[in-house]
């Protein structure tokens, strides 16, 4: 009987005052007296916010590519690639208002070769003496012959035979710029590897008689896709409500002089699945598969 009471008392505590913040679980209903007098309280509802976290790799062919193998003994990848894949998946309660939400992390980009440019490659300048343009043959042998060039004189700087007088800081910052030239002429040959990361928020308003929801589609090689392209796999929200149970609290009868209503939310597992693997799960309070119950107000004194 004490545990009924207990649990009646922190109920109306709740429900009864507006001016005190609302838990996910409960929801006053109809007119309630607050410090402002009495105001109307509208139906509960519940916004889950879905955020899909997802990397691309994605592979940049350099123009001399088909020429890596011929000068350089190493083979490079002849065509652009991308690789998209879902590294992280989180599903929580947003507010009604859902421009009121916490945003989610800010994209990142980071390029795994070093360059002064993300998308470009560096040029070549011709040779002056020559009157005609020179084949890509003839440039990426130029290339080629510049990035050994570059190797040789690094090791006469380090072993000392060439620039006697360059030791300390000017000795680094020669071969710093070295390393630099010859990674921009590498990347001729061997392209550009890029990393990004960026995370996408999907809104979800469950319905009580629906349980499964497509949040959007996703493809290895394009990454995150409208929920209508139907060249990605499903990234599908699957909302299991835990069975109701009877209330613990009585319920108000006719004979009650004072009365209220209240929505309690139940406890639902969320589970986000794409291409059928899940990747995120949460039990959350979602009002659309709660309860309305009537109690009685008690007696002021």
């Amino acid at each position: 009987m004490k545990r009924l009471l207990s649990t009646l008392v922190l109920l109306v505590a709740a429900a009864g005052l507006c001016a005190q913040p609302r838990t996910p679980y409960i929801a006053p209903l109809g007119l309630v007296e607050g410090a402002a007098g009495v105001e109307p309280q509208a139906e509960p509802r519940t916004v889950l916010a879905v955020d899909v976290t997802v990397a691309c790799d994605r592979t940049i062919s350099g123009p001399y590519a088909r020429y890596a193998q011929k000068y350089l003994g190493v083979r490079a990848p002849l065509t652009d690639k991308s690789d998209w894949r879902v590294v992280d998946a989180r599903i929580g309660l947003a507010p009604a208002n859902a421009f009121e939400a916490q945003q989610p992390a800010a994209p990142e980009r980071r390029v795994v070769s070093h360059a002064a440019s993300d998308e470009e490659f560096t040029r070549v300048a011709p040779d002056r003496r020559m009157s005609l343009m020179p084949t890509p043959d003839e440039a990426a042998a130029a290339a080629a012959a510049t990035i050994f060039s570059l190797r040789k004189h690094r090791l006469e700087l380090i072993t000392g035979e060439a620039g006697e007088n360059v030791f300390g800081g000017g000795l680094q910052a020669a071969l710093d710029e070295i390393a630099r030239e010859e990674q921009a002429l590498l990347e001729l040959f061997l392209g550009k590897r890029i990393v990004s990361t960026k995370t996408q928020r999907f809104y979800v308003r469950p319905v009580a008689d629906k349980r499964q929801y497509v949040v959007c589609r996703f493809n290895g090689e394009k990454g995150v896709l409208p929920a209508n392209d139907l060249t990605g796999n499903l990234v599908v929200l699957q909302i299991d409500p835990s069975e109701q149970t009877p209330s613990s609290i009585p319920e108000a009868s006719e004979k009650d002089p004072s009365v209220a209503r209240c929505r309690i939310a139940n406890e639902a597992t969320c589970t986000l699945s794409v291409a059928g693997e899940s990747c995120a799960e949460a039990v959350l309070p979602i009002f659309e598969f709660g309860r309305t119950i009537t109690y009685s107000l008690p007696r002021r004194r």
